[in-house]
């Protein structure tokens, strides 16, 4: 939990940022725009209403880990700004899984992305990586040298994120875990279609010892409730967990509650393209008042959802979108 000192800084930095809403209707991203510092602002605005409903909710951006420093470079300052409002980072492929799956990562990716990682790691945040790897050998390798960075890891075997090992969890206790601080593995699955209904799904998480488990808010558009999170953190062993809900906020997916039917013949003009790599989602230019509201900034936006179904934390996807507005 940040004091509120540092709370009040956050609040006073976001209010003086660069590309602030004044031009955020527009549909030309093209102009003087820092797309990095976009998304630490949006990154940022998440923070601050989670927080300011629950100081303990953890906010957690997954990739796009040169947002860490000022000028998005391995020797550049800190974003103490950004690290303060987050309190881990997610990190996928970063050992396994970044040309090809349970294929080791090319070592200058790994130590590139690592020197992101521990400014963040360093300011007090904890880092969860995801690495896609299916062998044992390889998976031990994978739990093995994230520990001994000082990482918490999760070998997963399929990236569809869709099933649950069949072996126990790396580090597995009977710990009551409150904090992400406290957490010694985690689990992702955030793809819940073999999963009949909500209770099937309930109870193979709950049948479960992992100390932090990342879902999604619906399975079949139905979301979660409060009930069914509060069953989800009990762990088999007696122990407790920390549940945290996936939002992308980079990219729309035309199978959310959000999605308007009109769009699928006209799409708003802050809607970008298709990602061919995944059907049915689209860029957006995340700087947009009209997708932020969507995201947080109504009274209920998506955030709004999470943290009144009684998530401890959200999981920041597409944080990299930063990179097709570069390019």
């Amino acid at each position: 939990m940040k004091n509120a000192a540092v709370a009040f800084a956050l609040l006073f930095l976001v209010a003086c940022s660069s590309n602030d809403d004044n031009d955020s209707n527009t549909s030309d991203p093209v102009g003087d725009r820092d797309f990095k510092q976009d998304m630490r602002d949006f990154v940022i605005g998440i923070s601050q209403k989670a927080k300011a409903a629950d100081a303990d909710f953890f906010i957690i951006p997954q990739n796009g880990i040169e947002l860490v420093t000022t000028n998005g470079e391995e020797d550049g300052t800190p974003a103490t700004a950004y690290l303060s409002a987050i309190d881990a980072n997610g990190q996928e492929d970063l050992l396994f899984g970044y040309d090809n799956d349970n294929q080791a990562t090319p070592a200058d990716a790994t130590t590139y992305l690592k020197s992101f990682l521990n400014v963040s790691k360093n300011s007090g945040n904890t880092i969860l990586v995801t690495d896609y790897v299916s062998t044992p050998a390889k998976i031990a390798a994978s739990y093995q040298q994230n520990e001994a960075s000082g990482y918490v890891s999760y070998a997963a075997t399929e990236r569809a994120l869709n099933v649950i090992p069949g072996t126990p969890p790396h580090n597995e206790n009977n710990v009551v875990v409150t904090s992400l601080s406290q957490a010694k593995n985690f689990l992702y699955l955030i793809n819940p279609d073999s999963y009949a209904t909500k209770q099937a799904f309930i109870n193979a998480v709950c049948a479960t010892n992992y100390d932090a488990v990342i879902i999604d808010l619906f399975l079949e558009n139905e979301a979660f409730t409060t009930a069914e999170i509060a069953q989800l953190k009990s762990k088999a062993n007696g122990g407790k967990r920390v549940v945290i809900c996936y939002m992308s906020i980079g990219e729309a997916e035309d199978y959310r509650y959000y999605w308007d039917a009109s769009w699928n013949n006209a799409k708003p003009g802050w809607m970008e393209a298709l990602n061919p790599d995944w059907p049915g989602n689209y860029k957006v230019q995340y700087w947009n008042t009209e997708w932020q509201g969507i995201i947080y900034k109504n009274n209920n936006s998506y955030l709004d959802k999470i943290i009144n179904a009684g998530f401890d934390g959200v999981y920041l996807d597409i944080i990299d979108a930063f990179e097709y507005f570069e390019n």
